[in-house]
């Protein structure tokens, strides 16, 4: 058993610290953007399923699927981020272990955006169609269930925030 910790171990200091940052920053931008088309998905097939009994909630209610879309930028915001952090390593120094530190910041950074972000997604998306068919049987909870759905949209930028403070470990050594 010792033996196989020891190759984990060995595998995981040889792969490339680009190739960690470049998953990472995959990950950030693609897994938010699965949270924010399954929050779409979810909110929209309610919203038209409740716009048959009162087509008035159609137009106002759409500002639950901007919510969702919302979650799909902070993918994109933290992905150009995490991107600018990218630097070029000689290839002598591409093992040491401040390059290595970087790209695992940079991997940790982009798996805690994409997760928080699909988990937003998905949150905002159950909330935004409450939201829809709670509208269409009365319309003074609009505004109350807004509210909670502000508050669940919060938890995408709390990943964000995170994972701005992760990256903030991604550095690289100077070049010689």
């Amino acid at each position: 058993m010792v033996g196989a910790s020891s190759s984990w171990s060995r595998a995981l200091v040889q792969i490339s610290p680009y190739t960690f940052a470049a998953i990472g920053i995959a990950i950030a931008i693609g897994v938010s953007v699965l949270g924010a088309a399954w929050g779409i998905y979810i909110t929209g097939s309610s919203l038209i399923g409740a716009s048959i009994k009162a087509p008035r909630i159609t137009s106002k209610n759409l500002i639950s699927v901007i919510f969702c879309e919302a979650v799909a930028i902070y993918g994109v915001i933290v992905a150009i981020i995490l991107q600018t952090k990218l630097e070029s390593v000689p290839a002598s120094q591409i093992y040491e272990p401040e390059s290595l530190r970087a790209g695992y910041a940079i991997f940790a950074s982009g798996i805690i955006v994409g997760f928080a972000n699909l988990v937003c997604g998905l949150c905002v998306g159950i909330i935004g169609s409450s939201c829809a068919l709670s509208d269409a049987q009365n319309s003074s909870l609009f505004v109350k269930i807004l509210v909670i759905e502000i508050f669940g949209s919060a938890l995408g930028l709390f990943g964000v925030i995170v994972g701005i403070i992760m990256s903030a470990q991604a550095t690289w050594p100077s070049k010689i």
